[in-house]
């Protein structure tokens, strides 16, 4: 009797040690598991939509020209939020973002747009202020690739894939744009999103988007009116569906015009 009794002890024990095993090696595998990136980021970043005819989501960032700025310190102008993507694979920057950076920047010197749609712009990157420096740094270098590409030295020796190239480009970056070597231009609040509240918020920030794998943004544009009601929105699909520099200021003339489509 006494020898089945320990043999019944026994048995649980080891039926007792065998549960806590396994509990133990799936709580581990449970811990290695990778959590899915939009849980992550939804409990980092709690996303803040922004929905057009309603007040844009608030927000104050650190400027790379120095000092901060808050969106709704802003009111009573309009104000153009650019999210350029910003890389498009590892150590690549998104080429049409550089160019319409620069073409904006020099369209603005050139007609006062500013002044003339009581506009600010601002320019938001998901990166720290030394890599913000980089890639303002790199804008002439990036001009000069886009105008050898528009313009080599002998068209007539391209094959039928660089011909095509060629026209394509030409097609997407219509201005010739150059900058001198070592010129920085930054003539509108830079802002530094270094540990991308805003852009996750918003729902902007990917490590992977159309093809390229990188720490990104969603190129997109929001403008705001003077009340701090958003008012246009735009968020891309693919690199090359960006509004044009001239189809923004048409929004601001309408926005500025009071003007709003009747549906009755």
């Amino acid at each position: 009797m006494r020898d089945k009794r320990k043999s019944g002890i026994v048995l649980i024990a080891v039926f007792a040690l065998a549960a806590i095993a396994i509990f133990l090696l799936l709580k581990a595998r449970a811990d290695q598991a990778p959590q899915a990136p939009h849980q992550a980021e939804a409990q980092e970043v709690p996303f803040r939509p922004a929905i057009i005819e309603q007040p844009m989501p608030d927000f104050t960032l650190p400027a790379f020209q120095g000092g901060t700025v808050t969106l709704s310190s802003l009111r009573g102008k309009n104000v153009l939020i650019l999210f350029p993507r910003g890389y498009a694979a590892e150590d690549y920057w998104c080429t049409i973002c550089n160019y319409r950076y620069v073409e904006l920047a020099q369209l603005d010197k050139a007609l006062g747009l500013r002044r003339k749609y009581n506009v600010e712009i601002l320019v938001v990157f998901p990166y720290g202020r030394d890599l913000v420096k980089t890639w303002i740094a790199s804008l002439p270098e990036q001009l000069d690739k886009i105008h050898a590409a528009k313009f080599p030295e002998d068209p007539s020796k391209l094959d039928e894939t660089a011909r095509r190239r060629m026209e394509r480009w030409r097609l997407i970056f219509p201005r010739d744009l150059s900058l001198e070597k070592g010129e920085m231009l930054a003539p509108f609040p830079v802002l530094i999103d270094a540990d991308r509240t805003v852009s996750k918020s918003l729902g902007l920030f990917r490590t992977e988007w159309n093809g390229g794998k990188a720490d990104q943004n969603i190129p997109s544009v929001f403008i705001v009116d003077p009340t701090g009601v958003l008012q246009f929105k735009y968020v891309g699909q693919v690199t090359t569906d960006r509004p044009s520099a001239d189809y923004l200021f048409t929004v601001l003339d309408v926005i500025n015009s009071g003007r709003r489509v009747r549906l009755d």
